[in-house]
């Protein structure tokens, strides 16, 4: 009994430590199928209306439809998160929680070279050299190559799809280059980024007057305007 109790505390120990991960992993997972659901009805809806047969769901997953549409809302999540954290590294915005402070020392701006010796510092952290370097960026690394993998994949999705539909039409396929160079995919992309960059305008600006209680992307409710940083 005892045993299991511990099990069970342990397991709710790490519900807790770990919520907000597993919440928006649930969240992102269930957009994810409905998204392929409804992608594939309103495909389907337009075979229809040109006398084709419908497809089936892994005939749809394969699809130029569902790889151009997820890759492409993908590629602008990663540019956006790339280009802020590299932002908020040297811009400042007075009043808002997402700035660093104006005139105080931020913690984020530590050398980390002058804590090799703390307990549980990052292995490279404690390695230093160029180990260190390159530690130093890899946050905005890590989303700025994930943006340029998913640019790569809307692409090859984007030119499946037009393939796709110019073979029902019995039309040759478009070359890769040409379907970079046109109007529709970039329209396609810039449409994405421009709305990602509006989101983190509004947070940015939004946090200077409005408040969310028990955030931390909010600043304490009872804080100045022009208090900047949480």
């Amino acid at each position: 009994m005892d045993a299991n109790k511990t099990g069970v505390s342990q397991a709710r120990q790490r519900l807790r430590e770990n919520g907000l991960s597993i919440a928006l992993t649930f969240l992102f997972a269930g957009c994810v199928a409905a998204q392929i659901f409804a992608g594939r009805a309103a495909l389907n809806e337009e075979l229809e209306e040109k006398g084709r047969a419908a497809i089936t769901l892994s005939a749809y997953l394969k699809s130029g439809h569902f790889l151009e549409a997820l890759f492409e809302n993908w590629e602008s999540e990663f540019l956006q998160m790339g280009v802020f954290v590299l932002l908020t590294a040297r811009l400042f915005q007075r009043g808002s929680s997402e700035s660093k402070k104006l005139d105080e020392e931020n913690e984020c701006d530590e050398d980390p070279r002058q804590h090799r010796q703390d307990r549980g510092a990052p292995w490279p952290v404690r390695k230093g050299g160029w180990v260190l370097k390159l530690y130093e960026h890899s946050l905005s690394a890590a989303f700025l190559l994930l943006f340029l993998a998913t640019f790569a994949l809307h692409a090859l999705g984007g030119l499946w799809k037009v393939n796709e539909e110019r073979a029902l039409q019995g039309e040759t396929p478009e070359p890769f280059s040409e379907y970079l160079r046109s109007a529709q995919f970039w329209y396609e992309s810039f449409q994405n980024w421009q709305s990602e960059f509006l989101a983190v305008l509004a947070v940015v600006t939004f946090s200077i007057v409005l408040r969310e209680r028990g955030s931390p992307q909010s600043k304490p409710v009872a804080a100045a305007h022009d208090q900047t940083g949480e």
